[in-house]
């Protein structure tokens, strides 16, 4: 299964160049979620755009398959990626900055999703995961009997792409999902959420006998 990260956005309000790639504990922030997906058995493909010409680049570099969209907003650049590839598959839709998201939570998603036998599915938090901070969450509703925020993670049939589509909804309360980065402020907790991370697998590493 194909995983698009969408990547064609400039990140203005945090003014440190093309979103994707501002650097988080010395890389950048879009390499958190490719490695999480390819680690969780997918093949990340990224959805860039004449905004994101740098990221285009580091692609290159680095081997990662991406196609270029217009930058027309993201259902426009989701839709043309998705045709472009000519998926008619199932596929993971993925925002590019939430680099604190994990395999697990994306093999849950998926398992959900197996498990459903809908067409789609959604990926939310809890609202009250969302640090005050993060702001632009103003997209709220009950999911499971929880007020919940969309965490920028679907999975969506490629040859229903353009169409309405029946879809499962997944509550995962985990403080990484809910991280989305937006502004200085969620730079900062991403960057310590990392460090906390690197290091606990470290000690791990260390422990072992």
């Amino acid at each position: 299964m194909h995983a698009l990260i969408m990547a064609g956005g400039t990140g203005s309000r945090l003014n440190r160049g093309e979103k994707p790639l501002i650097s988080i504990c010395g890389r950048p922030m879009i390499a958190y979620v490719i490695e999480a997906f390819s680690a969780a058995g997918f093949e990340p493909v990224v959805a860039a755009s004449p905004k994101t010409p740098m990221t285009m680049n580091w692609c290159r570099a680095q081997g990662i398959v991406f196609c270029k969209t217009d930058g027309g907003g993201f259902v426009e650049d989701m839709i043309s990626a998705v045709k472009t590839l000519e998926e008619h598959h199932p596929l993971f839709v993925c925002v590019s900055d939430i680099p604190c998201i994990s395999t697990g939570i994306i093999q849950r998603i998926a398992d959900s999703y197996h498990q459903s036998g809908k067409d789609a599915c959604s990926a939310w938090v809890p609202a009250g995961r969302i640090h005050a901070g993060i702001g632009g969450m103003s997209c709220r509703q009950q999911v499971n009997g929880v007020e919940a925020c969309p965490a920028g993670v679907n999975i969506l049939r490629g040859d229903l792409i353009e169409q309405p589509q029946d879809e499962l909804q997944v509550l995962i309360s985990d403080p990484g999902l809910a991280l989305n980065v937006n502004t200085p402020a969620d730079l900062a907790r991403a960057e310590d959420f990392l460090k906390t991370a690197i290091l606990t697998i470290h000690s791990r590493v260390l422990h072992i006998p």
